[in-house]
């Protein structure tokens, strides 16, 4: 029954008419919007933490996991893309897979997923755009810099581009794409000239020991270190393809535009971090980067201040492109669980004029500035992780339990090697999970306690599909 009702619905909101978004991305777009979303905090943030303080020069073979993981899910994002559709990411294919409760709880994980991943990027943002200023002599007083809870009264810049954001969504999504193709082609152009000169200084004895701590171990004070675990820390840098599917409703071809956004991103991306990550390790000692610029700094190591300074600029552009397309993607899975009523209706509005939910844009721009400049960066950035594997194991398991249910579904795009690739799909995240912190788990326990309390409160009693029965 969920299953019918769904697809009912899907088939009436193709429509430009019904739905009140507009179909104007295009294949490329999609994949760009990938892009943007994934190269950015990963690549030039965690690359050097996870390398000095967990895996070593196998920080290669951290991400390499991480990126097989993820790979197992993209191909399962899109089959489920192709032949459900919708632009509420892993909440549309649960709903259709597998009924309401199921999807509100990882409509629900989502919400957390993409919120607090904004938040969290806009203060990594905030350190960036801080210190560009303090360069150029203009530096903007500490305690507009700083969460209350690190001694300051407000992170103001966090804040602002997050506000700054919210105006360019509601102008509209092409509008904002246009943006974000802009800002990825400056943040290829960075990685590009890290990598043509690291090439030509790299110390192959930078690689000596290549695996110092080991594949995992527990220390006593509950840290885990080793390449596995380095490997649940890098999956960050993968946070964002799953953005591309909540743009089902907006691609020009869906079907056949989706998986090719979703697959290319993820295969170009996994690729650049890999040869970063190996590059980084090589020109520098492994020790020298656990800083909040390791990219940056390991220019600057070796010499080079004026591409270091020139990376700390694009690095401003592609944590940017990070905020716009999980910015982006956030309203539409609230979009989308409003209209099969398990919000507020107030929150499927669509603005006739820009064709864009202004309502939720509005609303989660505020709360999440408001987040992002009284929250520290660390209290942000642990539940993303945790959140994102889950909603990935079920996708995963998604595929194979609609392969069952629903033999004769319309599959433009088939995951390949089925059910073994979704299979390898569920039981590397599910990994990856279980090498999380147990505080971690606890805070995303109470997360979905509050949600389940929401939704046998109100999601319950006012959903289109308890209506219709």
């Amino acid at each position: 029954m969920a299953l019918q009702i769904f697809r009912t619905k899907q088939v009436v909101n193709d429509s430009e008419f019904e739905t009140g978004l507009k179909r104007c991305l295009s294949a490329w777009d999609l994949a760009f919007l990938g892009i943007g979303a994934i190269i950015g905090t990963g690549i030039f943030v965690l690359t050097g933490i996870a390398a000095a303080t967990q895996s070593g020069p196998a920080v290669v073979l951290s991400f390499i996991i991480a990126g097989f993981a993820c790979a197992f899910a993209a191909l399962a994002y899109a089959e489920l893309a192709a032949a459900v559709g919708g632009c509420g990411s892993a909440y549309g294919y649960s709903y259709a897979a597998f009924g309401e409760l199921i999807a509100w709880i990882i409509g629900w994980d989502l919400l957390l997923e993409y919120g607090i991943s904004v938040a969290a990027v806009a203060n990594g943002w905030s350190g960036y755009f801080c210190n560009a200023l303090s360069a150029i002599g203009i530096p903007l007083p500490e305690m507009l810099t700083k969460a209350p809870k690190l001694g300051g009264l407000i992170n103001l810049p966090a804040s602002a581009i997050i506000l700054i954001l919210m105006g360019l969504l509601i102008l509209g999504v092409k509008q904002s794409a246009k943006a974000n193709n802009a800002m990825v082609f400056v943040k290829l152009i960075t990685i590009a000239i890290f990598i043509s000169i690291a090439v030509f200084n790299v110390n192959p004895e930078n690689w000596h020991p290549f695996m110092p701590f080991g594949w995992f171990e527990t220390l006593p004070n509950g840290k885990t270190i080793g390449v596995l675990a380095g490997s649940s820390i890098v999956f960050f840098a993968y946070v964002g393809f799953d953005a591309v599917s909540t743009a089902a409703e907006e691609a020009q071809n869906p079907q056949r535009d989706l998986p090719i956004g979703i697959v290319t991103s993820l295969l170009f991306c996994t690729v650049i971090y890999i040869v970063v990550s190996g590059l980084l390790t090589g020109v520098v000692p492994y020790t020298e980067l656990n800083v909040s610029s390791p990219v940056a700094h390991a220019l600057k190591l070796i010499g080079f201040n004026w591409a270091s300074a020139l990376i700390s600029t694009g690095v401003i552009a592609g944590l940017t492109t990070v905020m716009l397309v999980l910015y982006y993607g956030l309203t539409r899975i609230i979009f989308a669980m409003s209209r099969d009523g398990l919000l507020s209706e107030f929150f499927s509005e669509v603005n006739p004029t820009t064709h864009t939910p202004v309502r939720v844009i509005v609303l989660c721009g505020v709360l999440m500035a408001i987040v992002a400049g009284f929250m520290p960066l660390g209290d942000l950035a642990e539940l993303v992780n945790i959140g994102t594997l889950a909603a990935f194991v079920l996708v995963c398991f998604g595929v194979i339990f609609m392969r069952i249910t629903q033999p004769d579904l319309h599959r433009p795009f088939r995951s390949p090697f089925s059910p073994l690739f979704p299979i390898l799909g569920m039981i590397s995240c599910s990994a990856l999970m279980a090498f999380l912190p147990a505080l971690t788990w606890l805070r995303f326990v109470v997360w979905l306690t509050i949600g389940i309390i929401i939704y046998f409160s109100y999601s319950f009693h006012n959903s289109k599909l308890a209506k219709s029965n």
